[in-house]
């Protein structure tokens, strides 16, 4: 090992052996021609959802079969759960807990499940405030994730769960860029400098 490689730190030590790697590939790659260096993409980039990631732009590559069967897999995961509630519920009426025990279990599901169909409702049409009580909301929602399953399949129906919201942010985002992009002119750099008066 030599001084100069000595004093290098792991980082420049990676980079100097990933060189000759990367010209070797850049050779090869220009040889048979067949080969293009990745494209940077420019300007804002669609935000990925959930078991979609940006097929929801375009509606391509399986996107309404993916909405099909995720609205078909979240309401039978629904239906599971709710089958599993019930036989909870029997469990306690078997426990002989008491009539009120059982009413507030009861009560307090479907409280729960109300509450997280609304607000998963609401947080596919616009994003929560940041101050909001989400957090707070965290573990009702938790408790009452049949409301939320529920939701999710109706809103598979629809579109991809959250597309609307992403779709109108993507464009505002695009109509922004072109706005600065048309607003400069030329080079900065090559600008006279003002006079001082």
């Amino acid at each position: 090992m030599s001084d100069d490689q000595r004093d290098q730190t792991p980082a420049e030590q990676a980079a100097g052996a990933a060189a000759p790697a990367r010209a070797a590939s850049a050779a090869s790659g220009s040889a048979s021609g067949s080969a293009s260096a990745p494209t940077v993409p420019t300007g804002p980039q669609p935000e990925p959802i959930r078991y979609f990631g940006t097929t929801w732009l375009n509606h391509e590559s399986g996107y309404g079969l993916r909405r099909a069967a995720l609205a078909v897999g979240s309401l039978a995961t629904a239906t599971a759960a709710a089958v599993l509630l019930r036989l909870s519920y029997e469990g306690l009426e078997i426990g002989n807990v008491g009539p009120f025990l059982s009413i507030s279990v009861v009560v307090l599901f479907a409280i729960a499940s109300s509450i997280a169909f609304m607000k998963t409702w609401d947080a596919y049409n616009r994003r929560p405030a940041p101050s909001s009580d989400e957090a707070a909301l965290k573990g009702l929602k938790t408790i009452g994730f049949i409301g939320s399953l529920i939701a999710y399949s109706l809103r598979c129906l629809v579109e991809a769960p959250g597309e609307k919201l992403r779709r109108a942010e993507y464009e505002r985002a695009l109509a922004d860029y072109g706005r600065r992009r048309s607003t400069r002119t030329g080079n900065p750099a090559a600008r006279r400098p003002k006079r001082k008066k």
